[in-house]
């Protein structure tokens, strides 16, 4: 287990590999990546129980899904520094022919990537998939996944969500990044999708409501309290409040950051206020 004080120090450096990926090529989704940094390092690095030597049966380990997978950038920073590929690979996102594409693929072979995402809503359907299968196969292991709040506007997700309570899939923790922002502006102003956990409730899910989604010790304590509950005939989901674009002062608070990359002067600003790091690639 890593104690806060080294989670900040890995989130500071994941920031910094998100801010350089999506500059380099000015192409890219921040804002998101940034939201996430947190919930994604305390996950991989204190909570999923996983093997480096990638297979994709992963049997016998925890497994994790990124449905929204246009926040690949956070995602690659961490399965690098988590050591499933050099960290100097960071450097060819969204470069022609990089494992690293905009948008997670299987067919490069990136070790860590388990399906292709970014096709919003479908994410929750195939973790529902292995989670059944990890039950036939008797392997005890939980699956997770990561859902962006706009996403729940898809109507596969509901779909997953009822199948989900209905077959007692009770092996599952899925996470909604829930920053209440999307491309295109304000969720509330987007399409409503009201009352969250008392819809997700209503669906027969538990539901663990974490206020302070980017804060290392709420997130640690979120994932332990959804594992205690697992096994209990109920699928989970986490509620993590998050800030889109969080840890840098000017993304922080609109949705404007979403898919845009910063410039030479935005990224030396953003840098400078992520300054602690293991080592840049």
């Amino acid at each position: 287990m890593k104690t806060t004080k080294e989670l900040d120090v890995i989130c500071t450096q994941i920031r910094r590999d998100i801010l350089r990926m999506v500059h380099a090529n000015n192409s890219g989704h921040p804002g998101g990546s940034l939201g996430c940094t947190e919930f994604l390092s305390a996950l991989y690095f204190n909570h999923l129980k996983h093997n480096l030597n990638f297979n994709m049966d992963g049997i016998e380990e925890d497994l994790f899904f990124l449905s929204n997978g246009h926040i690949s950038p956070v995602l690659y920073s961490v399965l690098a520094r988590s050591g499933y590929f050099d960290i100097s690979e960071l450097s060819t996102f969204r470069k022609l022919n990089s494992r690293l594409q905009g948008h997670p693929t299987t067919h490069e072979k990136l070790e860590g990537i388990r399906i292709a995402s970014g096709s919003l809503g479908q994410g929750l359907s195939v973790a529902i998939g292995a989670c059944l299968t990890k039950k036939l196969n008797n392997d005890n292991q939980i699956v997770y996944s990561l859902h962006g709040d706009g996403e729940l506007q898809e109507g596969q997700i509901w779909e997953a969500i009822m199948y989900a309570s209905a077959n007692k899939v009770d092996n599952l923790i899925a996470t909604i990044d829930y920053n209440k922002k999307q491309i295109d502006g304000e969720i509330k102003d987007v399409l409503p999708m009201g009352d969250l956990k008392a819809k997700f409730e209503a669906f027969d899910w538990k539901v663990i409501e974490e206020k302070k989604g980017n804060d290392i010790d709420a997130i640690n304590s979120a994932l332990i309290n959804a594992k205690n509950l697992t096994g209990n005939g109920k699928p989970i989901v986490i509620l993590l409040h998050t800030e889109m674009g969080n840890g840098v002062d000017y993304m922080m608070g609109t949705h404007k950051w979403h898919g845009n990359a910063p410039n030479d002067e935005q990224l030396e600003n953003a840098l400078a206020q992520n300054i602690e790091t293991l080592g840049d690639y």
